[in-house]
């Protein structure tokens, strides 16, 4: 009995052995990381508040510690303490830059992960501008300097409530000097800045006084680079009299009347502040490169509303040694071929040049074929935003439609008028230009028509504006009619058709107007308009739009018999360095047909 209760007792000992684990070696002990061990970390930045997106991106483009970190570099333990122990107070000057100067920054590290931190910033409430002093001494504190004054104030940007930041601050002194050089006082600097920061208040007391200096008065004109060209023709085109006061505007329209003339290949106009003559005006600088006397182009192209077409263009600046302009181009392509020469005086006193031009021309754009054999003499009138043309017209047209044929002579007096108010000449996107016209004439008829009096009137506008988030649109419009009796035969060219790239698209050019024994003619009465609306395929590309379009209008013999028609579609808009290049495929609503349109600028 006692063996068998010994044996039960090995055997229960034997199978506790056997449950056992077996014994592990001993895990060997953790190495010490060096404190110089490089280590990638990872950051969260998180911003209480309002605004806390704007201030996030602020932080992450400017703190040290972020841009390490976005760089993906691989810091020492010992350079990752500094940076993180600097984090706080370079986040809370960084947000003083934006009108926080009560901010608050932390950096915690993760309990687990050393290299895991996380900024915390309370930006608190933000500082608005309090008190402002604008004070002006010298010149702009004269009684003759008031509206200037006035105006400068108004155009402060800093005004009382509003949000304060450095940026702000130094955008609104350097334009206010800016402005206050421009109008007059060249030599303007400041005399005194200061923004008086209450962080308690999360207010700001600003002040500037500007020292502006004597106002300049524009002197003698010291012209260089002068060669073929005479000094009158510069000095006719200054716009101003010796001693007027002196603004950057006159300069700079002085400059691109210059520049206008075709006569110089590059103009500069300058004044001379810190130099005085005799009577204390400032000399004007005047910096020229002269073109060559000669110039001849040759250009080869496709325009969708008359076909393929070749045109050779000679210009000579100062033909037989005289103060003029002479201009000949021959143009030969599918549907239109024509010849003109023109001679243009340079700049007169009162800054008209006057003109005289011959011109011959055939047009088988219509179904009417109409050669044109014109004589004008007239005066034109360019500034920088505004051309007045006054000139007297005879006109000689032979018109071919089917068999009939007509030779009429017309002599017409004409008075044009333009106005630009563009935020670029060449690519607009805001303002509007518009054109008038108007004139009286008489016609000698020939065949079946009759002679006697006419009227003609043209009115041409073209608006731009930007629609907000990169989308732009444009509208136009023209209005014409020819005022005759109805037997009176006006010349085709006189009359008016619709159709094509700037006028009615999807339709042929020229192809809109009232039809004469199955065959379209010019109309005496001309509507269009057009809207569309732009944006650029990706901000990658700006220069490269989208747009959509709808057109509409037509041409008639009398307003009763006038019946608009539609044509819609899309197009590419490429914004090249010489004007926008339009690629547009329309749709006739009246046939249902498409059709492709190309043109290069702006016209009226």
């Amino acid at each position: 009995m006692m063996r068998l209760a010994g044996a039960l007792l090995l055997a229960a000992w034997l199978s506790g052995c056997a449950t056992r684990p077996p014994p592990q070696p001993p895990a060997p002990p953790a190495p010490d990381v060096p404190a110089d061990a490089p280590a990638v970390y990872s950051l969260d930045i998180r911003v209480e508040g309002d605004g806390g997106n704007r201030l996030r991106d602020l932080l992450q483009q400017n703190l040290d510690l972020a841009r390490y970190r976005a760089s993906q570099a691989a810091l020492s333990r010992v350079e990752l303490a500094r940076l993180a122990s600097a984090a706080p107070a370079q986040a809370e000057a960084l947000l003083e830059t934006e009108g926080y100067f009560n901010a608050k920054a932390d950096v915690d590290h993760d309990t687990e992960d050393e290299t895991r931190l996380r900024l915390s910033v309370t930006p608190g409430p933000l500082t608005r501008v309090g008190k402002v002093e604008i004070e002006f001494t010298e010149g702009l504190a004269d009684d003759a300097a008031q509206s200037l004054r006035d105006t400068l104030r108004r155009a402060w940007p800093l005004k009382e409530g509003t949000p304060f930041t450095q940026s702000q601050w130094a955008s609104a002194k350097s334009d206010l000097l800016l402005q206050a050089r421009s109008g007059g006082f060249p030599l303007a600097r400041w005399a005194e800045t200061a923004a008086r920061v209450d962080p308690d208040t999360q207010t700001a007391e600003l002040r500037v006084v500007l020292a502006s200096g004597n106002r300049a008065r524009l002197g003698a004109l010291r012209i260089e680079g002068l060669k073929r060209q005479d000094r009158e023709t510069i000095e006719r085109l200054a716009g101003f009299a010796h001693g007027d006061g002196y603004t950057e505007q006159k300069l700079a329209e002085f400059q691109e009347r210059l520049a206008k003339t075709q006569l110089f290949d590059a103009v500069r106009v300058q004044l001379q502040p810190e130099t005085l003559d005799a009577d204390g005006t400032n000399p004007v600088l005047v910096s020229v490169t002269e073109s060559s006397l000669q110039q001849a182009t040759v250009a080869v192209g496709y325009h969708s509303n008359t076909g393929q077409s070749i045109s050779v263009e000679h210009l000579h600046r100062r033909p037989f040694d005289l103060p003029m302009r002479a201009r000949t181009k021959l143009q030969l392509s599918r549907d239109l071929r024509g010849a003109e020469v023109e001679l243009s005086s340079h700049p007169q006193p009162d800054l008209h040049r006057n003109l005289a031009s011959l011109q011959f021309e055939q047009d088988r754009t219509g179904d009417t074929i109409a050669t044109n054999l014109g004589v004008r003499l007239g005066r034109l009138y360019e500034s920088t935003r505004d051309e007045r043309l006054t000139y007297l017209e005879l006109l000689r047209a032979r018109e071919t439609a089917g068999d009939e044929i007509n030779t009429n002579l017309a002599i017409s007096i004409n008075q044009q008028w333009i106005r630009r108010r563009l935020d670029s000449t060449l690519l607009p996107t805001d303002g509007h230009q518009a054109l008038a016209l108007v004139g009286l004439g008489q016609v000698r008829g020939g065949g079946t028509d009759d002679s006697g009096p006419f009227g003609r009137m043209q009115f041409k506008l073209g608006v731009y504006k930007p629609l907000g988030s990169h989308w732009y649109g444009s509208a136009r419009a023209e209005v014409a009619q020819v005022v005759a009796h109805e037997r009176v035969g006006v010349p085709e060219k006189l009359l008016f058709l619709a159709g094509g790239d700037e006028s009615v698209r999807g339709y042929a050019y020229r192809s809109l107007g009232p039809k004469r024994d199955g065959l379209t003619v010019g109309g005496r009465v001309l509507a269009t308009g057009s809207l569309e609306v732009a944006h650029p395929f990706t901000m990658s590309l700006p220069s490269l739009w989208g747009a959509v379009f709808v057109d509409a209008g037509n041409a008639a013999s009398r307003w009763t018999d006038y019946r608009a028609v539609v044509g819609y579609g899309a197009g590419v808009r490429w914004r090249s360095p010489v004007g926008p290049l339009r690629v547009d495929l329309a749709r006739a609503q009246e046939t249902g047909k498409w059709r492709l349109h190309f043109s290069v600028g702006i016209t009226l």
